[in-house]
């Protein structure tokens, strides 16, 4: 349906009088007629001219076209190089606007909308379709904000789209193709089948992403963080980011890892995953840093390791002026359609707390998804459409059109830097080969690769057309070709001849000063305690209330009840202590960012580490009013996403190894929303591609009944991925061994993920609570072993992990039990074995159990039975399930008893 069909059966003498209302008062028309004058910038030329005009008919119909040309002549662009585009209803025929081929040599005033002097009908389509019907398709009219539009409006039609790029240009745009087609086809000569996901087909792409980076250093632009899956990474890594030749050929020619920092483990990945940073000149003279992700195999799982990287830099190293950095994330277009993460990331766009001024998306867009058809791709018209969620630009462009692609690039950037919005580019190509070079398109897209093994490269076509402009002749082009070819197989032959190993830069840039860990940094806790006095001083912004804050009634009673337990009664609750926690890094320069589903309260209620003023809701940070010179906590309510905030914390923590990182679950079980980011990034990334990370998942677990989906953080999955040193998991008991375990994160030369199983029904309970004495001596304590029993009357030693042992203690209590130890272990990996020996030797030959509130097949039975060498035990757990809990909370009571009264009785 026509969008402007307002204007239906209107006449001149109508639309001058609406104009004249719109000139006195524009909120006294319509929306829509708002939109029409401000969209054909008919107040403008009124102004200018200073007169009235008489609109006529002819006009107004006119003016319909050229906004819907704007609106949709992406529908008729010539955006794909080896097929027909599919037929799509435009409605842009001149009788659909009641005009016929008669009216064509008319002369229009409305051809001043659309940059040109006054013309005929005729002169006016011809523009519109030259300017939006080419190798050009351009969304934008759903946009809310004028101003994008007008911006579109006068870049795109001022020149008809056509880019005014001088001869120098060209050959620069010429010389970038033809290093991206040539060692595309270098590859595919000297290593036939093996596996480099190539970029043909798209290779101008790589001038493109050259032409972001020129025209964003120009713009004030400094830094430039890529993330993109495996189809062009190598070529972007050789032709953009400096990786040498040689260093490229040998990986393919088996060469060995080598990672600077000695670091403990380093299995390495493939090649097309592997990232890298370069500080370059730009032609106009400014420098430059490059920066390439790491990314594995799960596709757009980088986007958010961007982002969050991105905004640390941003906030940290630019002083939160996002024009100084900008991510750029290149999409398949069966990823960007089809993975709910791009979904996640775009709306993290416009959020506080993890916007970053814009994000340059392009597509390469090769019409197939592994062997999938794009009719198998997505339901929507394109493959960009989430564009659309956040109202953003995009631009569809045919992949054959070097000039039309790069001055996409150019108009994006410029825009970003504009507007501060994510941009959108839609590379429209084909790819040459298969999947991966060892794949055979023919079994399933027969007829497309019949049109694609007949079709020229971009760099015949680009080639043919500057020969033709006489930028350049034949002759000149080959010894491009020629001399790229030799510089090629020079590389290689030295590759062949010395065998280079590949060295990793780890530990660089913001990571210089710290240092890969050692078995024996997991000995014992280094001392994380705090003077009285500091925590005194923290305690009292903590219950402090500004003047003229009005406070909920509730919430004062909880201020009030802080503020008897450290004073009065010399304690801290969980809550407290976590907030101490925070506050002695602030005041230690450490800045600390926590972000979740409702963590400024906590899920359950037991933080509240901002206030809101109950009558306008204005917030208050205690924790950054503290002492004048301090760090400040950021703590961000998130939203409803774990896979995207997950990720985008992982890379924020990537980037700012000197301060606290948190993601924390609503309920740990959501966690499994992010699994890919637990298993491809948290787990692994420092064996397979050196970078540390000391980001914290606080993870609610504990069996109350309440659930199979609000119990099970699952221990077991994490303690499964633990090897090498590369995680820490923790289920701490108290409040001082929870304050402890938060300020050892920051207190250690090294960083590692912490995954630290949080309580829920445990964060009131009295006995998890601490002195403040425990604070201000001490370190985190690994094994809290029994200190009320005698080790020479022990017979049974009850080991256990979190909340089970307040359990085991009531019941112990209860029956006057002195040969029974329970004895609680807080970190569950890396294992403290000093530790572990010393208390097997205090308790001789007691007999050891295992007790855990999870079923057999979960929990942290395996990993402790497997690590807890030559000790056997008896376990004491719910029987295997499929499901982490029961939902009926009777059934639960009566398993919770039975198990902890096994665990004494061995009934």
């Amino acid at each position: 349906m026509d969008k402007l069909s307002y204007l239906n059966n209107t006449n001149g003498a109508f639309i001058d009088d609406l104009y004249r209302r719109y000139i006195d008062d524009p909120q006294s028309i319509a929306p829509s007629w708002q939109r029409f004058f401000e969209g054909v910038e008919y107040t403008t030329q009124r102004q200018e001219a200073d007169e009235e005009i008489s609109t006529s008919d002819k006009e107004v119909a006119a003016m319909k076209l050229i906004n819907a040309y704007r609106e949709r002549g992406h529908l008729l662009a010539k955006t794909n190089p080896v097929r027909p585009r599919r037929y799509h209803i435009s409605d842009l025929n001149l009788d659909f606007f009641g005009l016929t081929e008669m009216d064509l040599d008319l002369e229009l005033e409305v051809s001043r909308q659309v940059k040109l002097e006054r013309t005929t009908l005729r002169a006016i389509v011809r523009h519109l379709k030259k300017t939006y019907c080419r190798s050009i398709g351009v969304e934008y009219r759903y946009i809310p904000d004028s101003r994008i539009r007008r911006w579109l409006n006068h870049h795109m039609e001022s020149s008809g789209n056509d880019p005014a790029f001088t001869n120098e240009e060209r050959g620069r745009f010429l010389k970038k193709l033809a290093k991206a087609v040539g060692f595309e086809n270098f590859l595919h000569v000297k290593y036939v089948g093996q596996k480099r996901f190539s970029l043909e087909g798209c290779e101008s792409f790589i001038p493109a992403l050259d032409a972001v980076f020129q025209q964003g250093a120009e713009l004030g632009v400094r830094e430039f963080v890529l993330g993109m899956a495996h189809r062009g990474r190598l070529n972007v890594l050789v032709n953009l980011f400096g990786k040498s030749y040689e260093q490229m050929f040998s990986q393919f020619e088996g060469g060995g890892w080598e990672a600077a920092g000695q670091c403990s483990c380093c299995d390495g990945d493939v090649k097309y995953h592997q990232g890298h940073s370069a500080d370059i000149i730009t032609d106009s003279g400014a420098p430059l840093h490059l920066s390439l992700a790491f990314n594995p195999s799960h596709l757009e799982a980088v986007c958010p390791v961007v982002l969050g990287n991105v905004r640390a830099k941003g906030e940290r190293m630019f002083k939160n002026d996002f024009s100084k950095i900008v991510p750029v994330v290149v999409h398949g277009d069966a990823s960007i359609s089809g993975q709910g993460v791009v979904y996640e990331c775009a709306n993290l766009s416009g959020l506080d707390g993890y916007s970053t001024g814009g994000t340059i998306h392009i597509v390469i867009n090769n019409q197939v998804g592994f062997t999938a058809n794009y009719r198998e791709m997505r339901s929507s018209l394109y493959c960009t459409d989430i564009a659309k969620v956040t109202e953003c630009p995009v631009f569809h462009v045919n992949a054959d059109d070097t000039e039309a692609v790069i001055h996409c690039a150019q108009m994006a950037v410029k825009l970003r830097q504009e507007f501060g919005i994510d941009v959108y580019i839609d590379i429209l190509g084909y790819r040459r080969h298969g999947h991966n070079e060892g794949d055979d398109p023919n079994f399933t897209q027969p007829l497309l690769y019949k049109a694609i093994s007949r079709h020229p490269t971009v760099l015949d076509i680009y080639t043919k057309a500057l020969i033709k402009d006489k930028v350049i002749d034949k002759e000149e082009a080959q010894k491009i070709a020629t001399d790229f070819h030799a510089e090629l197989q020079d590389s290689l032959d030295d590759a062949r001849e010395r065998k280079p190993s590949i060295e990793v830069d780890f530990l660089g840039r913001q990571w210089s000063g710290y240092r890969p860990a050692q078995s024996e940094d997991f000995d014992q806790s280094v001392d994380t305690g705090v003077s009285r006095k500091k925590l005194m001083k923290i305690a009292d912004a903590l219950v402090a209330v500004p003047d003229g804050f009005t406070i909920y009634p509730k919430m004062q009673r909880i201020i009030n009840g802080r503020k008897q337990l450290i004073f009065d009664e010399g304690q801290v609750d969980w809550g407290l202590a976590e907030l101490l926690a925070y506050g002695s890094l602030l005041t230690e320069q450490v800045p600390v960012r926590i972000s979740g589903q409702d963590c400024k309260r906590g899920t359950f209620a037991h933080r509240h580490s901002v206030l809101f003023d109950a009558n306008d809701e204005t917030e208050y940070l205690p924790l950054n009013h503290i002492q004048k010179r301090q760090e400040r906590l950021q703590i961000y309510n998130s939203h409803l996403s774990e896979y995207g905030v997950m990720g985008f914390e992982y890379g924020y923590a990537v980037a700012m190894p000197n301060g606290l990182a948190i993601w924390e679950g609503q309920f740990g079980d959501f966690a499994n929303g992010a699994q890919i980011i637990i298993d491809q990034f948290i787990s692994s990334a420092e064996s397979k591609w050196q970078r540390m990370c000391g980001l914290v998942l606080f993870l609610p677990h504990g069996y109350e009944g309440q659930g199979p989906e609000h119990s099970s953080a699952r221990i077991g999955r994490y303690l499964e991925l633990c090897a090498e040193l590369n995680m820490i998991v923790c289920y701490p008991t108290t409040a001082a061994n929870m304050f402890h375990l938060l300020r050892r994160q920051m207190h250690t030369e090294f960083r590692k993920p912490l995954i630290v199983m949080t309580p829920k029904s445990l964060l009131r309970h009295h006995l998890t609570r601490s002195s403040v004495t425990e604070l201000t001596t001490g370190q985190f304590r690994e094994i809290i072993d029994d200190d009320a029993v005698d080790p020479k009357t022990v017979e049974r030693v009850l080991l256990c992990s979190g909340k089970i042992y307040y359990e085991l203690l009531e019941y112990k209590q209860a029956a006057d039990l002195d040969s029974v130890a329970i004895v609680r272990l807080e970190q569950l990996y890396p294992y403290p074995r000093k530790q572990d020996a010393a208390l097997r030797e205090k308790y001789g030959a007691a007999e050891w159990v295992w007790v855990q509130e999870e079923a057999a097949n979960m929990g942290a039975w395996i990993a402790v039975r497997d690590r807890f060498e030559g000790v056997e035990f008896r376990l004491v757990s719910r029987k295997e399930s499929a499901s982490p809990a029961t939902g009926l909370a009777a059934r639960h009571k009566v398993v919770q008893q039975s198990l902890v009264t096994e665990a004494f009785t061995g009934q």
